[in-house]
């Protein structure tokens, strides 16, 4: 059976405060809208997802979901009923059979929370996910308490919940020709129009943002589970030399700079990059540059220095990694370095894939001493620090 999903993210998000709507935000480095998505792009049984977005929101869409392959989003409606309506008429002209509705603003959506949603439905035509409450209720009025509720037999609904496509997409439809527009979930649709609704095991991880304190605390949350799941903290170190020999440039952290002469290598001689990529195979037991890529090969002549630098990404991501921070001390007493080190750490940052003040670049001297001082050569030193699963 066939299975998509509506996210419903139409809504202005004001309550969270900030300049850009909750679901734009920025939720651990990514925006809450993409961190939703990838919940549900990354599950097995879900074989299409439709995006409905507010009036307005397509560059701040088109920035957030950038490089995910997903069908153009829809423009939501005045209420929430009214989007998830135009997001269900979307799936029309290839219908599902089985739709999840899920509110944008639930990023920690979970694996086995949406599976469950799923199998219900093999045997229910809605099926919805709920929490038991724990607080006492009290209905209050004018500040003042009027009574206690009895909470035996409540629960606290979630989302994402799932339906028939056919039965839901019908009711939303009766629902908006009979102008009944205050339905706060799409279950109280259901339940309007006469279908049962089962209820699966929800998640108390799958909290809805809805306020800045939310945002601020799942903030901290996101921090805290990416620390614990990567407590295992390295540290590498990569050393590199290499002599000057006659031309009219060098090439250094991936920029090539004008200089009297060039670095003598059998690559491109990108000593910086050399030192670093040692650094991160230092860090994750994964030998030297010479290991992975031999100068004897003639592959590698005249090759860019990047090439190698992804591959230790590359074999760092295979261990669940990632790269926490870079050091990088040059020592040469020509070119000089302190000019050229923005557009350094720019080009380093776009293949390490961090931030610009994750990364340190230094130049020195060797106050005329040595191989550096008689400018026959240069030294670059590089420390990389990597987080990776711990495992016993």
């Amino acid at each position: 059976m066939t299975t998509a999903v509506v996210i419903v993210a139409a809504g202005s998000g004001s309550r969270v405060g900030g300049e850009i709507p909750k679901q734009y935000q920025a939720l651990g480095g990514a925006p809450v809208i993409r961190l939703t998505t990838l919940a549900f792009l990354r599950h097995p049984d879900i074989h299409r997802i439709q995006l409905v977005i507010g009036d307005g929101h397509e560059p701040l869409y088109r920035e957030a979901m950038a490089g995910l392959d997903l069908p153009p989003p829809v423009r939501g409606g005045a209420t929430r009923q009214a989007s998830v309506l135009n997001g269900l008429e979307a799936l029309a002209s290839n219908p599902p059979e089985r739709v999840l509705i899920h509110d944008a603003a639930r990023p920690f959506v979970s694996a086995p929370l949406i599976s469950r949603v799923i199998s219900a439905l093999a045997d229910n035509s809605a099926a919805i996910p709920g929490l038991a409450l724990a607080d006492t209720l009290k209905r209050v009025e004018d500040q003042q308490v009027r009574a206690t509720v009895a909470r035996s037999g409540l629960m606290a609904v979630q989302t994402p919940q799932g339906f028939r496509y056919d039965l839901i997409r019908a009711a939303h439809r009766r629902a908006a020709e009979e102008q009944v527009a205050d339905m706060t979930d799409d279950s109280s649709i259901a339940e309007w129009a006469g279908l049962a609704v089962a209820v699966v095991a929800g998640d108390p991880e799958n909290r809805k943002l809805t306020t800045a304190a939310d945002l601020s605390e799942a903030e901290w949350r996101s921090a805290a589970k990416a620390a614990l799941a990567t407590a295992d903290v390295r540290i590498g170190h990569g050393f590199d030399v290499h002599s000057f020999e006659p031309g009219d440039f060098v090439t250094l952290c991936g920029v090539r700079i004008a200089h009297e002469r060039r670095l003598s290598g059998h690559s491109d001689a990108d000593a910086p990059l050399h030192a670093l990529t040692d650094a991160i195979l230092g860090a994750i037991g994964e030998g030297d540059i010479g290991v992975h890529f031999p100068p004897s090969d003639p592959q590698w002549r005249g090759a860019d220095s990047a090439v190698f630098l992804r591959h230790a990404l590359k074999l760092l991501a295979a261990r669940r990694g990632r790269l926490a921070n870079v050091d990088i001390t040059i020592v040469a007493e020509a070119p000089k370095i302190a000019p050229h080190v923005p557009a350094m750490r720019n080009r380093l940052s776009e293949i390490l894939g961090i931030a610009g003040d994750r990364i340190g670049i230094k130049a020195t001297t060797s106050e005329s001493l040595g191989f550096t001082g008689r400018r026959e050569g240069l030294v670059a030193m590089a420390v990389a620090s990597v987080r990776l699963p711990w495992e016993t």
